[in-house]
């Protein structure tokens, strides 16, 4: 492989100039000594097994693949929390949240912060088993991303979130369609705690996810179902729904077929209204998912087009709060959950988030650096330098599962303290008592504003008995059998 053509070079290099230092001149130490030295560097590079990269780079990955930064606190000057004169002591056990409604046997407690979609195909086989077992140590949730639910995602031991996109990898019929049989067999496995649909993703709306052809192996194809060496492209849109109302019904038999595990779904909100479609549904049929997950449109993948990153749907305050409003507003709130993904890296990214409505977290990039990932690009080439976005098994190999699992681990672990002693800071021990209040924005030079004052908060029921003037149009035009 070219990423040890530096490492041979020197060592042959090495070796040259200590035979002639030998046989002609012993002035020649000057040029072996460095030579070897950097030798044994590379060798240690090799062996070493903290930074995958310098294992399938030895030398030169240190001048191109510079160890990334951990995540760490965002400055954003125009926003902040707002702390208390009256802190409180946080508490000793971290908060976890029940998601389960009413038709939800088996509710499961999710963790504050949590592995985000990444899927098996996109990721090799030692990250996806690294994050799992980072999960397992740390008693979070693993979501499988919608590649499928792999070996790898089972033998670490951690909680899982099975994710269903518009392939149907892993429950897929021969035509690509979605196997009620197939689904309700894996889904009883006890590693999967909650099934989710994936509607739509922040960095890709409306776009299927690709897999390139070099990076679907044998296993890969087996695990999705799919031809081995050809490009997997996912339908921009499922077969299973074509309805606001037949989506809540799809969600309810996919509970059921799950054996009441906790059900929900995915999306990037881009029409307040398609969303409050679907809202008039939930209330017509009496049925809830058990979770929501927003996306915003900041979240990244590296399947999709770079134009729809960032430019396609709500951002992720934005989204949450409408998801948050429209629950509340038809009196649904206290049955849905409400997840959250899109660039969330730190405490403070958390608790702001909670703020506005959400219940929980989710984490893909910063889970990604955690494993090692040096962000230089390469997730759709198969030759990711740290070994996690590629099928190739030389450079998969070079992450090393145990130590990226710690890793994995120690970063959840020290976010969600940082998030809970953030909001003791706050004076509260409970992410319910927090409120858009507790977040400030700046408006301009001269003011500044909480979220209380900058969105319009409903109260619960609110849609149903009449709503306000500024949701009144979106709320006629819904639809609950039409997305139009």
């Amino acid at each position: 492989m070219r990423g040890y053509a530096s490492l041979l070079l020197v060592a042959l290099s090495a070796a040259g100039a200590v035979v002639v230092s030998c046989a002609v001149s012993a002035g020649w130490w000057g040029a072996a000594a460095p030579l070897l030295a950097l030798t044994a560097v590379g060798l240690w590079d090799l062996c070493q097994r903290r930074r995958s990269v310098l294992r399938t780079h030895p030398l030169v990955g240190r001048l191109l693949y510079p160890t990334p930064p951990a995540p760490g606190a965002r400055q954003d000057d125009d926003e902040y929390l707002v702390p208390s004169m009256a802190p409180v002591e946080p508490p000793e056990e971290e908060p976890r949240v029940r998601v389960g409604g009413p038709d939800c046997a088996l509710p499961y407690d999710m963790a504050l912060l949590n592995v985000s979609a990444l899927s098996f195909g996109a990721l090799s086989p030692n990250a996806v088993l690294a994050l799992n077992r980072g999960a397992a140590l740390g008693r979070f949730a693993h979501d499988t991303g919608e590649g499928g639910l792999s070996d790898h995602h089972l033998r670490g031991g951690g909680d899982l979130i099975w994710e269903i996109g518009t392939g149907y990898f892993g429950c897929r019929t021969s035509d690509g369609g979605f196997d009620a049989r197939e689904f309700a067999d894996r889904a009883a496995l006890p590693e999967v705690k909650c099934v989710s649909l994936k509607i739509s993703q922040g960095a890709a709306p409306g776009f299927g996810g690709v897999l390139p052809g070099a990076k679907v192996s044998a296993e890969i194809a087996r695990a999705r179902g799919v031809p081995e060496g050809e490009t997997v492209i996912s339908p921009p849109l499922h077969r299973v729904f074509a309805t606001p109302r037949e989506l809540v019904l799809f969600l309810a038999r996919m509970r059921e077929l799950a054996g009441g595990k906790p059900t929900g779904f995915k999306l990037c909100v881009g029409s307040r209204r398609q969303f409050l479609a679907v809202c008039r549904a939930m209330a017509a049929e009496g049925v809830t998912p058990d979770f929501v997950v927003v996306d915003g449109a900041e979240g990244g993948t590296g399947a999709g087009p770079t134009e729809f990153a960032g430019l396609l749907g709500m951002p992720l305050t934005e989204g949450l709060i409408t998801v948050h409003n429209a629950l509340v507003g038809v009196g649904l709130r206290d049955r849905v959950r409400i997840g959250v993904s899109g660039r969330i890296a730190t405490g403070a990214d958390i608790v702001g988030r909670l703020a506005l409505g959400a219940d929980y977290a989710n984490a893909g990039r910063a889970m990604m650096r955690a494993l090692g990932c040096v962000g230089v690009g390469r997730c759709h080439a198969n030759t990711c330098p740290a070994g996690i976005a590629t099928q190739d098994p030389l450079r998969a190999r070079a992450l090393d599962v145990a130590d990226k699992s710690r890793r994995v681990h120690r970063y959840q672990r020290a976010t969600v303290r940082s998030a809970v002693r953030i909001m003791a800071a706050l004076g509260v021990t409970e992410p319910g008592a927090l409120g858009p209040g507790h977040l400030v924005r700046r408006t301009d030079p001269a003011t500044l504003r909480s979220y209380t004052e900058l969105y319009e908060w409903l109260e619960r029921g609110a849609l149903l008995a009449g709503p306000p003037p500024s949701w009144e149009a979106d709320w006629k035009a819904a639809d609950p059998d039409s997305f139009d």
